[in-house]
């Protein structure tokens, strides 16, 4: 994927975990439990998916199946891309040391910001595409280039060193924007220092999640444009993977490093799509359902051999720990 895409996992940076969920963003004493949030962060991310299967049968029984399985595979393309971002989210909230409590409003104003620019990215494409078929071209240059790299990284296992994050060029142009605090006050983005007004560190890394997700969406507006062409499910397909991300990081900051395999099946993904967009414009129609069938395939394989790996090392760990024991 994209240069940023490729950065190391939160389990592999050897952040510090307790019971999978890493300790330096531990719960505030006096909020609610961790396993409450988990679990009702379970229920929302169910929620999010049923609206959004709900509303790709609702295009299925009114425009026809063809509409239908565009949304789904543009539906899964972005909810994949999603979780790579959230994976860099993870990282930021890292790096500024983010308490918990206030990652929460991080992400609502992340999301704000991020459903904007997509629909100013998606208009701008559809009306590009309308008039310039060839970026069609463009759109799978970037995806099939994405793709090349983030195999590349995971099959040499570039992908697993360590990133500094104070090198990011992200984080530091987003430092060099307004004058900063190190400290933080409260939930507040800005507050008065010394007698200055300045920004606090959690609106330093809003803007660092802002400006990822910029970055983010030069694979994620392609991808989609790759499965359709039709703006109505480009933007419903972003806005429901968009608004699931709320809970969803909330699981995936205990999923993290069960997850291993999902990234290179990304990628395959993407370099499928990149290669669909080439076909169709020279000709070569690759139907919907195909397309959809491939992406769920490549994804469900991913997560499956992640879980599987898991288990496969949790057993092996056991077993170590019992041949211990009986030594």
């Amino acid at each position: 994927m994209t240069q940023t895409r490729q950065t190391a996992r939160p389990s592999q940076l050897q952040l510090s975990m307790k019971d999978g969920a890493p300790t330096d963003i531990a719960l505030d004493p006096s909020s609610i439990s961790d396993s409450a949030i988990y679990s009702r962060a379970v229920k929302k991310t169910i929620f999010c998916v049923a609206a959004a299967t709900a509303f790709g049968l609702g295009l299925l029984y009114k425009f026809g199946p063809d509409e239908g399985a565009e949304f789904f595979a543009g539906y899964l393309v972005e909810q994949s891309l999603s979780i790579d971002n959230l994976f860099v989210f993870l990282l930021l909230f890292d790096y500024f040391k983010v308490p918990l409590r206030n990652q929460d409003r991080v992400l609502t104003y992340g999301i704000y910001g991020s459903v904007v620019m997509r629909a100013l990215m998606i208009g701008l494409g559809s009306v590009a595409l309308q008039r310039y078929q060839e970026i069609l071209l463009v759109f799978a240059g970037i995806l099939v280039y994405s793709s090349f790299t983030a195999l590349s990284g995971y099959i040499s296992g570039d992908d697993e060193e360590e990133e500094d994050m104070g090198e990011n060029a992200i984080v530091k142009f987003s430092k060099k924007l307004f004058a900063t605090t190190d400290s933080f006050d409260g939930n507040k983005f800005f507050t008065i220092d010394e007698g200055i007004r300045k920004a606090t560190p959690l609106f330093i890394c809003l803007i660092a999640v802002e400006i990822s997700d910029v970055v983010f969406a030069i694979d994620s507006i392609p991808a989609v444009f790759g499965v359709t062409e039709n703006p109505l499910v480009v933007f419903t397909s972003n806005m429901f993977a968009i608004l699931g991300l709320r809970s969803l990081y909330t699981i995936l900051s205990k999923a993290a490093k069960d997850l291993e395999f999902l990234e290179p099946a990304v990628a395959v993904v993407l370099g499928f799509i990149g290669s669909k967009m080439v076909a169709e414009y020279f000709g070569y129609a690759i139907p919907t359902e195909y397309a959809l069938g491939v992406v769920a395939t490549f994804l469900s394989f991913g997560v499956g051999a992640s879980v599987w790996k898991r288990n496969l090392d949790g057993e092996a760990t056991a077993a170590d720990s019992s041949s211990d024991i009986n030594s």
